[in-house]
């Protein structure tokens, strides 16, 4: 078995590199998340995960590096299996991404901490600029947050609806004649003050281009400001979003356990005052459960978006680049089965369901029911590499099989996956 693995990788890792013009590998809609994540946590990205009370207190410098180097192979059909008529067409795709990120943790005194990120990757040879923000604690009153992050609010896995700082502005501002593009990643002022079991969060948000040298116009930036109030009991969380072209949001979750389940309940109200004064509401409800000793996970959530022609930014993952994508219309469910065998190899497998009851193309309703499932598996047969194999497919007409391309743009609604990653990183740090 191992002889075949290496051999499985050595095809795999040589035809992408032949093939390594190609720029983005196939998007299997966050592939990463769903393997050994809190199903019912919207965390910061990892370098963010501490909290600032805990970081800022010991002077001096933390350095990581971490690097990942992946193949994948994806073959498919344009139609499925079991509608081949003759007139069938095959086609795949390959790709390799090679990337590496350096991160710098500096703690100037007890409450002035920096933290800076660098990502380079082939084959584009590309340079970016990750996380970059610095952290100010006053008095262990009111810790400031400002920089290049990205903040996540809500509680939802699957349908990030009340994670209002994703939004996208559907009426850009026009200035001196040009439309602002604000659809890059975010640059954020935040503060964060406890208050009792709880506290407020406010905050000024721009996905202006800085990085490309975008001065952001006040018509560019968004306000916003959300209360938390956590108990032994339940969690609750209330906030409102503006900005200038995009309608104005507030939002209202609850998170409990009940009967070693956890649930959660979100609402949107959304006042339109771009579109006629409009106004409408967007809700969910769903539920988590692990079953022998954490083995099995299932996650199930239904989602009613009372909003039509909406847009979030997805940040950037280890299988896509960074992208907007839109909320469907009306109702919309989705299924997570997550059961983690272990054994030597820590055989995972995975199911995900997802159902969109209709979908709006050009101002037109498409109402055939769209289905996206993605069922596969993930091993880790030595240490710093891992093997995923999935079958995406796309049912229906709608939105999923209308979007099932590969990183050819060939329309596949059926297809293969195989990916191989190698990954690991290292840490070292001074204090003094």
């Amino acid at each position: 078995m191992k002889k075949l693995l290496n051999f499985i990788f050595l095809i795999v890792f040589s035809l992408a590199l032949s093939y390594a013009q190609e720029v983005n590998l196939i998007d299997l809609d966050s592939f990463d998340s769903i393997f050994d994540e809190p199903l019912l946590e919207n965390q910061e990205p990892a370098e963010g995960a501490d909290t600032v009370i805990q970081n800022l207190r010991r002077r001096g410098i933390e350095f990581t590096a971490s690097y990942e180097f992946m193949g994948g192979i994806n073959p498919g059909w344009n139609q499925h299996l079991w509608e081949f008529d003759g007139e069938e067409e095959f086609s795949w795709a390959l790709g390799v991404k090679m990337g590496s990120t350096i991160g710098l943790n500096a703690q100037i005194t007890e409450a002035f901490r920096v933290r800076s990120v660098i990502n380079y990757e082939l084959p584009e040879f590309l340079f970016t600029l990750g996380d970059f923000y610095f952290d100010y604690n006053f008095f262990d009153k009111v810790f400031l947050r400002a920089g290049k992050f990205e903040q996540s609010w809500g509680i939802s896995p699957n349908f990030g609806f009340t994670n209002l700082l994703s939004r996208i502005t559907m009426i850009p501002p026009v200035i001196n004649d040009i439309p602002s593009d604000l659809t890059g990643p975010s640059y954020i002022i935040k503060a964060d003050v406890p208050i009792g079991i709880g506290g407020f969060q406010v905050l000024a948000l721009t996905r202006a281009y800085v990085t490309d040298g975008v001065i952001p116009t006040r018509y560019d930036i968004g306000y916003g400001g959300k209360y938390n109030l956590a108990f032994s009991w339940a969690d609750f969380n209330l906030g409102v979003f503006y900005q200038y072209g995009m309608a104005t949001r507030g939002f209202f979750s609850a998170k409990t356990t009940f009967w070693d389940t956890d649930f959660y309940y979100e609402w949107l109200f959304i006042y339109n005052n771009h579109l006629d004064n409009s106004s409408n509401i967007s809700f969910n409800i769903g539920a988590s459960k692990s079953f022998f000793n954490n083995k099995l996970e299932i996650n199930g959530e239904y989602f009613y978006n009372g909003e039509e022609d909406t847009e979030y930014f997805v940040p950037e993952t280890n299988f896509r680049k960074e992208e907007t994508s839109p909320f469907l219309h009306w109702h919309n469910f989705a299924l997570n089965i997550l059961y983690r065998y272990g054994g030597n190899w820590n055989l995972r497998f995975f199911t995900r369901f997802l159902f969109a009851s209709t979908d709006r193309v050009d101002g037109n309703y498409l109402t055939e029911p769209s289905y996206s499932l993605l069922p596969g598996l993930r091993i880790t047969p030595f240490n710093n590499l891992d093997i995923y194999f999935a079958v995406p497919m796309a049912l229906g007409k709608g939105y999923y099989y209308r979007t099932a391309e590969n990183i050819q743009h060939e329309h596949r609604p059926f297809s293969f996956a195989l990916f191989i990653t190698f990954s690991g990183s290292v840490q070292a740090s001074h204090y003094y």
